[in-house]
C-alpha cells in the first residue's frame, strides 16, 4: 500500500486530500484498495453512482463528458496524484464525467462508506476539504474567464502550456495527445487546430511528428499565449 507521505507529495494544488494531515491521510488510506488499469479501460463512467473516489498512482486518465447535444468534451488529462470522482462521492449524485486510462497504470480506490466513516471520526477535516474545493472552484472560474478573453491562436497556446506545465515528461504534450483530441479539449475544429499547428511548426515553435506535438520554443509560445485580441 502506498504511504501517506508518498501520496501527499503527488497531490496537485487544491486537491481535497491536501486538507488531510499526514496522520489523517494514513487513516483514510488504510481503507483503500489497489487496482491496476489497462489502456482504454474506463475506470469511472459518466452517469454511474459515485460510490468511490480514485487516486492515480501511475498512468494517465482522460477525463471527458458527453454534452446534451452528443458532443464529447475533454475536460482534463489526469496524471499521477490526481483525485477522481470526489464530487459525486460527496454530493451523492451520478458522475458527471468519465475517466478512461490512456496508458497502463495503477490507482487507489476509497469507497463512499469508508470515506464517510473517516469524516465522521475526523469532522474537522470536512471543513478543510470545503476550503480546498472553494479555492479550486475560484481558480477554475478565473481560468474560464481568462480563456474567454483570448482569440483562437493565443487560446490554443494557453492550453498547450497548461497541458505541458509541470509534467514529468518535459516538453512532450501530456499523454501524447493527437491533434484531433487536442481540438476536443480546446474547443476548436480540427481544421483550425491543424492550420495553427502547421504555422507554428513552420516557424519552429513546435515540432509535429506522426500527429504528436512537441514544444520547441517555449518562450515564444508563452508570448503567443499572452497575446490579446
Amino acid at each position: 500500500m502506498a504511504r501517506a507521505q508518498d501520496i501527499a507529495a503527488m497531490l496537485p494544488p487544491h486537491s481535497i486530500l491536501s486538507a488531510c494531515a499526514p496522520g489523517e491521510l494514513d487513516l483514510l488510506l488504510a481503507s483503500a484498495s489497489v487496482h491496476k488499469m489497462k489502456p482504454g479501460e474506463t475506470i469511472l463512467e459518466q452517469g454511474e453512482d459515485g460510490d468511490a473516489l480514485l487516486i492515480l498512482l501511475a498512468g494517465i486518465a482522460r477525463v471527458s463528458m458527453i454534452a446534451p447535444n452528443g458532443q464529447e468534451i475533454v475536460l482534463d488529462y489526469a496524471e499521477r496524484g490526481s483525485v477522481l470522482g470526489e464530487i459525486a462521492l460527496l454530493d451523492g449524485e451520478p458522475r458527471t464525467a468519465s475517466a478512461t486510462a490512456r496508458y497502463a497504470g495503477q490507482y487507489l480506490r476509497i469507497s463512499r462508506g469508508a470515506f464517510e466513516s473517516f469524516i465522521e471520526r475526523n469532522p474537522r477535516v470536512a471543513l478543510r476539504m470545503l476550503r480546498e474545493m472553494a479555492k479550486r472552484l475560484r481558480e477554475t472560474d478565473t481560468t474560464i474567464e481568462s480563456d474567454r478573453a483570448f482569440t483562437a491562436g493565443p487560446r490554443l497556446a494557453r492550453f498547450l502550456k497548461r497541458l505541458t506545465g509541470q509534467k514529468a515528461d518535459g516538453h512532450r504534450l501530456a499523454g501524447d495527445l493527437s491533434q484531433g483530441e487536442l481540438g476536443n479539449f480546446v474547443g476548436m475544429s480540427r481544421e483550425n487546430i491543424n492550420r495553427q499547428l502547421a504555422q507554428w511548426a513552420e516557424a519552429g515553435v513546435i515540432e509535429l511528428s506522426q500527429g504528436k506535438i512537441r514544444i520547441i520554443d517555449e518562450a515564444y509560445l508563452a508570448q503567443i499565449a499572452e497575446a490579446g485580441e
